[in-house]
């Protein structure tokens, strides 16, 4: 994950800490629980509340209460720099990571390459989430030294519970067993004490869209240790993640489906359930709307913007990734593993129906960004004029 320094005016200086993130995010609904700040504090003065329905840091000090901090007092900024909501962040990190803003017209972001992209291994794509591409290239990553670790998503116990909690992969098989979606929220982030405990320096994250901003900030804005850790960026297409509770809420309560008796979940169109009996339910969207955790609410980002490799399942073939290559790093990635036949390829072209469909989201995610923030997130094209009507001959 390469990003470019870009130097701030000598005249300013950044003094932003705890108090201003807690007063401009935190509170305010743009935090997305991605837990950026937390895993930058220096002073580990900052805690992660994952309760149902919650996702947010919190400060553990006292001496100042909830909304202050004595160590942002005296100078310390390293959570306002690690944050991907905090004012400029959206402009701050394209201009580092593509040396240029982006257009009106990317509304999903600048990107350099977009295809369509599966495992070769049989296995790894049967086990992965549609096309196994994630899981590929974080196996082909650790077999070839590019990294030592990846900060991934697992699922607590024995998996019947369906609750997503962050997790390290080290090995081909503890990859495969984070392999797969998840629609309840997980601070991927998280895990990068243990990875660094267990002696990683050449950390990969996996993460939503909120959180494949937090490496690339961290790195424009000087954020510390973290940053440079950070060695690809791999981001998932997300339109929103829900709460814990609407497996008996919705799930359980109303179409009887247990949450202990599935076996596994996607979203296209529909929320797609796999019961280890065989069956197949299809839950509409719009049901599931009132659970949409209050992070995902006004975040803009749905294509994983600023990841060096953005991965989702969304178009027409199920066993296919639609793959939105963003870097050099990630056009070396992809070059190299075609090349070596780790992975399959075939034009973006194919499913025009998955590119428009990544732009549309895109466009209604980018919607969802408040007005009383900065108005970069925001943008999008205009609406295509309509074609004039044509009479119909008399």
């Amino acid at each position: 994950m390469a990003v470019t320094e870009v130097a701030p005016d000598k005249t300013e200086r950044w003094t932003a800490q705890w108090k201003e993130l807690y007063a401009e995010v935190v509170t305010t609904g743009l935090c997305t629980g991605c837990a950026g700040c937390v895993v930058a504090c220096p002073h580990d003065v900052l805690g992660y509340n994952d309760s149902e329905g919650i996702y947010k840091p919190f400060h553990l000090e006292e001496e100042l209460g909830p909304d202050d901090c004595i160590h942002g007092q005296r100078g310390c900024t390293s959570c306002t720099r690690a944050c991907p909501r905090f004012r400029t962040w959206e402009t701050e990190i394209d201009a580092a990571m593509f040396g240029r803003t982006r257009t009106m017209a990317e509304v999903d972001g600048i990107s350099k390459d977009i295809i369509l992209a599966r495992a070769s291994d049989d296995f790894v794509h049967k086990t992965g989430q549609d096309g196994g591409l994630v899981s590929a290239i974080l196996i082909w990553a650790l077999e070839k030294g590019m990294i030592d670790a990846a900060l991934v998503s697992y699922l607590e116990g024995d998996g019947s519970s369906w609750k997503a909690i962050p997790g390290v992969a080290r090995t081909k098989d503890e990859v495969l067993r984070g392999a797969g979606s998840r629609y309840t929220y997980s601070a991927n982030t998280m895990a990068y004490a243990e990875a660094v405990n267990s002696g990683a320096e050449k950390i990969a994250l996996v993460g939503m869209s909120c959180q494949s901003s937090v490496p690339p900030v961290m790195s424009v804005r000087k954020a510390g240790k973290p940053a440079r850790r950070f060695v690809l960026n791999i981001g998932l297409l997300c339109s929103k993640t829900f709460d814990d509770a609407i497996f008996e809420e919705l799930f359980e309560a109303k179409y009887g489906l247990k949450k202990q008796d599935m076996v596994k979940m996607n979203i296209k169109g529909v929320f797609q359930i796999w019961m280890k009996n065989g069956d197949y339910h299809e839950v509409p969207l719009k049901e599931c709307h009132a659970w949409t955790r209050e992070g995902c609410k006004t975040c803009p980002d749905f294509a994983a913007e600023h990841a060096d490799i953005s991965t989702g399942g969304i178009g027409k073939y199920n066993d296919w990734t639609l793959t939105i290559v963003r870097t050099d790093l990630g056009r070396e990635i992809i070059v190299k593993m075609l090349e070596d036949g780790s992975i399959i390829g075939r034009p973006g072209d194919d499913d025009p129906g998955a590119i428009e469909l990544l732009r549309k989201l895109s466009r209604v995610s980018r919607k969802r960004w408040p007005e009383t923030a900065v108005p970069e997130p925001a943008v999008v094209p205009p609406p295509k004029p309509k074609a004039p009507a044509v009479d119909a001959p008399a």
